[in-house]
């Protein structure tokens, strides 16, 4: 019987690059929050030691190309591994957009494949192991509320018990985050959030100060190909959102919202807009939450 282990969305509340290493990646200082919007990662052993992967959807590749792939066969080949898997994807988050699907599915097998093939690596072998597959796997290893630093492997979990709503809208376009991040020039960025403004507001559950603080480095960025970002932006906040931001490197934009009943209103106007348009809440995950 396989083992199904949850994949959760992650958001942005704020982005900031603070350089560039020689290897051409970014020095990230992120406010990371996981979502209640799941992909669901089958996990089922062979006996023999092929990795076979399949999805839901049909333009999703089911090779090497995957990152959730590639995290099995990592794991198989760093610690010679005789066993194999039938890996099976059940995706619900919108793909190419800026939510960390794809990261959280890798995250989600080094995390299971640890537990089936009894490997035993600590969360910071993990967190490790996950900065070579991608900088957001680290933080979805872990799926809870931090800051994120560095290449993206220095996660700090924070704390807080400031309820918040999150108006997430995905338009109907997809961007390459690797062509973003071509065009990222870290010494010319502009509209920098104020990480520590939003990180001491979710320390002392002040909103005001979370709103004043959120933003993302990246969005003029995408912004300049994609009008859109800015039009729903717009949109979120004339609907009453108290504040508004694109998470990753886009398209995905969210409005903030302190009362369930504001965002339901949010949500109802901007579905107008979009159709792809969530109400979610912000999620911990349970390292032991298996749904068999």
């Amino acid at each position: 019987m396989a083992e199904v282990y949850m994949a959760p969305a992650k958001l942005n509340l704020a982005v900031n690059i603070l350089g560039q290493y020689p290897n051409r990646e970014f020095q990230w200082d992120t406010i990371t929050t996981s979502l209640n919007l799941f992909d669901y990662v089958h996990l089922n052993l062979r006996t023999d030691n092929r990795i076979t992967f399949k999805t839901n959807m049909s333009f999703v590749p089911e090779d090497q190309r995957n990152l959730a792939f590639k995290a099995a066969l990592l794991l198989q080949r760093n610690y010679q591994v005789h066993q194999g898997v039938d890996i099976y994807i059940e995706k619900n988050i919108p793909v190419s957009a800026g939510l960390g699907g794809g990261s959280s599915d890798a995250a989600a097998i080094l995390r299971g494949l640890n537990k089936l093939w009894q490997l035993q690596l600590t969360r910071q072998e993990l967190l490790e192991l996950g900065v070579t597959l991608d900088e957001d796997v680290p933080y979805c290893i872990i799926s809870r509320l931090s800051r994120v630093q560095e290449r993206g492997q220095l996660v700090t979990p924070l704390q807080t018990k400031t309820h918040l709503y999150f108006i997430v809208v995905k338009p109907d376009f997809s961007v390459s985050t690797k062509k973003i991040s071509e065009q990222i020039k870290p010494d010319q960025l502009k509209r920098r959030p104020d990480i520590q403004r939003v990180q001491n507001g979710l320390l002392t559950n002040n909103y005001p100060e979370i709103i004043a603080g959120m933003g993302n480095v990246i969005e003029t960025v995408t912004a300049q190909k994609h009008s859109e970002i800015d039009h729903l932006k717009t949109k979120l906040i004339q609907f009453g959102a108290d504040g508004a931001a694109m998470s990753g490197s886009g398209p995905t934009v969210f409005g903030l919202c302190h009362s369930q009943s504001r965002a339901h209103h949010v949500l109802n106007s901007m579905r107008g807009f979009c159709r792809q348009v969530y109400l979610l809440q912000s999620y911990t995950l349970n390292h032991d939450e298996i749904i068999l």
